[in-house]
Protein backbone atom coordinates (compact mmCIF):
# COMPACT_ATOMS: atom_id res chain seq x y z
CA UNK A 1 0.00 0.00 0.00
CA UNK A 2 1.47 3.41 -0.96
CA UNK A 3 1.49 5.51 1.88
CA UNK A 4 3.15 9.11 0.00
CA UNK A 5 2.45 12.22 2.52
CA UNK A 6 0.46 10.10 5.51
CA UNK A 7 0.55 8.23 8.44
CA UNK A 8 -2.95 6.51 6.89
CA UNK A 9 -3.40 4.08 4.51
CA UNK A 10 -5.68 5.26 1.53
CA UNK A 11 -9.15 4.85 1.72
CA UNK A 12 -9.56 3.28 -2.51
CA UNK A 13 -9.58 -0.56 -1.67
CA UNK A 14 -11.90 -2.18 -3.76
CA UNK A 15 -10.76 -4.66 -6.60
CA UNK A 16 -13.17 -4.84 -9.84
CA UNK A 17 -14.53 -8.70 -10.51
CA UNK A 18 -12.03 -10.53 -12.34
CA UNK A 19 -14.01 -11.23 -16.06
CA UNK A 20 -12.26 -12.62 -18.84
CA UNK A 21 -15.09 -11.65 -21.52
CA UNK A 22 -17.60 -9.23 -21.51
CA UNK A 23 -21.05 -9.99 -20.25
CA UNK A 24 -23.51 -10.95 -23.06
CA UNK A 25 -25.71 -8.15 -22.99
CA UNK A 26 -23.18 -6.01 -24.01
CA UNK A 27 -22.16 -7.12 -27.56
CA UNK A 28 -21.24 -4.42 -29.25
CA UNK A 29 -18.75 -4.31 -32.35
CA UNK A 30 -14.90 -3.57 -31.49
CA UNK A 31 -14.89 -1.42 -34.21
CA UNK A 32 -17.97 0.42 -33.15
CA UNK A 33 -16.72 1.06 -29.47
CA UNK A 34 -13.15 2.53 -30.44
CA UNK A 35 -15.03 4.83 -32.94
CA UNK A 36 -16.90 6.12 -30.21
CA UNK A 37 -13.17 6.66 -27.69
CA UNK A 38 -11.67 8.59 -30.52
CA UNK A 39 -15.29 10.70 -31.24
CA UNK A 40 -15.33 11.46 -27.39
CA UNK A 41 -11.50 12.42 -26.81
CA UNK A 42 -11.81 14.75 -30.03
CA UNK A 43 -15.04 16.65 -28.20
CA UNK A 44 -12.25 16.89 -25.16
CA UNK A 45 -13.22 14.40 -22.98
CA UNK A 46 -10.68 12.22 -20.48
CA UNK A 47 -9.81 8.55 -20.98
CA UNK A 48 -11.45 8.33 -17.11
CA UNK A 49 -14.27 9.99 -18.52
CA UNK A 50 -14.77 8.14 -22.04
CA UNK A 51 -15.21 5.13 -19.82
CA UNK A 52 -17.79 6.58 -17.67
CA UNK A 53 -19.62 7.52 -20.43
CA UNK A 54 -19.64 3.91 -22.36
CA UNK A 55 -20.32 2.75 -19.54
CA UNK A 56 -23.51 4.95 -18.63
CA UNK A 57 -24.49 5.75 -22.34
CA UNK A 58 -22.64 3.15 -23.93
CA UNK A 59 -22.67 2.52 -28.06
CA UNK A 60 -25.22 2.28 -30.25
CA UNK A 61 -27.48 2.15 -27.21
CA UNK A 62 -25.37 -0.72 -25.75
CA UNK A 63 -23.85 0.25 -22.39
CA UNK A 64 -19.79 -1.35 -22.62
CA UNK A 65 -18.90 -2.01 -18.99
CA UNK A 66 -15.19 -2.45 -20.07
CA UNK A 67 -13.64 -1.06 -22.81
CA UNK A 68 -10.35 -3.33 -22.32
CA UNK A 69 -12.78 -6.78 -22.28
CA UNK A 70 -14.67 -5.40 -25.57
CA UNK A 71 -11.73 -4.38 -27.47
CA UNK A 72 -8.58 -6.12 -25.74
CA UNK A 73 -7.27 -2.57 -25.34
CA UNK A 74 -7.23 0.33 -22.72
CA UNK A 75 -8.92 3.57 -24.05
CA UNK A 76 -5.29 4.96 -23.51
CA UNK A 77 -4.28 2.51 -25.72
CA UNK A 78 -7.27 3.51 -28.27
CA UNK A 79 -6.27 6.65 -28.08
CA UNK A 80 -2.82 6.18 -29.32
CA UNK A 81 -3.05 3.97 -31.78
CA UNK A 82 -5.37 6.70 -33.30
CA UNK A 83 -3.36 9.64 -32.64
CA UNK A 84 -5.95 11.20 -30.58
CA UNK A 85 -4.47 10.77 -26.84
CA UNK A 86 -3.42 14.16 -25.20
CA UNK A 87 -0.30 15.93 -25.09
CA UNK A 88 -0.04 15.11 -21.00
CA UNK A 89 -1.26 12.41 -19.10
CA UNK A 90 -4.46 12.32 -17.49
CA UNK A 91 -2.54 11.69 -13.75
CA UNK A 92 -0.84 14.84 -14.41
CA UNK A 93 -2.63 16.44 -16.01
CA UNK A 94 -5.08 16.29 -13.01
CA UNK A 95 -2.47 17.01 -10.07
CA UNK A 96 -1.19 20.68 -12.24
CA UNK A 97 -4.96 21.76 -11.92
CA UNK A 98 -4.98 20.78 -8.59
CA UNK A 99 -1.27 22.80 -7.86
CA UNK A 100 -2.90 26.31 -9.86
CA UNK A 101 -5.90 25.96 -7.75
CA UNK A 102 -3.74 25.52 -4.58
CA UNK A 103 -1.47 28.51 -5.57
CA UNK A 104 -4.44 30.70 -6.49
CA UNK A 105 -5.62 30.03 -3.16
CA UNK A 106 -2.70 30.52 -1.46
CA UNK A 107 -2.03 33.74 -3.07
CA UNK A 108 -5.25 35.31 -1.91
CA UNK A 109 -5.01 33.25 1.90
CA UNK A 110 -0.96 33.58 2.49
CA UNK A 111 -1.49 32.51 5.98
CA UNK A 112 -3.33 29.08 5.17
CA UNK A 113 -0.31 26.80 6.23
CA UNK A 114 -2.39 23.43 5.51
CA UNK A 115 -3.24 24.75 2.11
CA UNK A 116 0.56 25.28 1.76
CA UNK A 117 1.68 22.06 2.48
CA UNK A 118 -1.05 20.55 0.32
CA UNK A 119 0.80 22.12 -2.30
CA UNK A 120 4.25 21.34 -1.56
CA UNK A 121 2.99 17.33 -1.09
CA UNK A 122 0.85 18.41 -4.57
CA UNK A 123 4.10 19.69 -6.43
CA UNK A 124 5.89 16.77 -4.82
CA UNK A 125 3.89 13.89 -6.47
CA UNK A 126 3.73 16.66 -9.77
CA UNK A 127 7.88 15.97 -10.35
CA UNK A 128 8.02 12.74 -9.33
CA UNK A 129 5.29 11.73 -12.38
CA UNK A 130 7.39 14.12 -14.40
CA UNK A 131 10.75 12.04 -13.55
CA UNK A 132 8.20 9.05 -14.51
CA UNK A 133 6.87 10.40 -18.33
CA UNK A 134 10.52 12.29 -19.14
CA UNK A 135 11.47 10.78 -23.04
CA UNK A 136 8.27 8.66 -23.17
CA UNK A 137 5.10 11.19 -22.85
CA UNK A 138 7.53 14.41 -21.86
CA UNK A 139 10.13 15.85 -24.05
CA UNK A 140 13.64 15.10 -21.90
CA UNK A 141 13.77 18.80 -21.01
CA UNK A 142 10.16 19.34 -19.68
CA UNK A 143 10.68 20.69 -15.84
CA UNK A 144 7.52 21.50 -13.88
CA UNK A 145 6.76 25.09 -12.58
CA UNK A 146 4.22 27.36 -12.22
CA UNK A 147 4.23 28.99 -15.08
CA UNK A 148 4.62 26.01 -17.36
CA UNK A 149 1.52 24.29 -15.80
CA UNK A 150 -0.70 27.15 -16.17
CA UNK A 151 0.49 27.46 -19.91
CA UNK A 152 -0.41 23.88 -20.75
CA UNK A 153 -3.35 24.03 -19.09
CA UNK A 154 -5.08 26.61 -21.10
Amino acid sequence: MARMHTRRRGSSDSDKPVADDPPEWSDVDEDAVEERVVELAEQGHSPSEIGVKLRDEGVQGTPVPDVSLATGKKVTEILEDNDADPEIPEDLRNLMERAVRLREHMNDNPGDAQNKRALQNTESKIRRLVDYYRGDKLEEDFTYSYDVAVSLLE
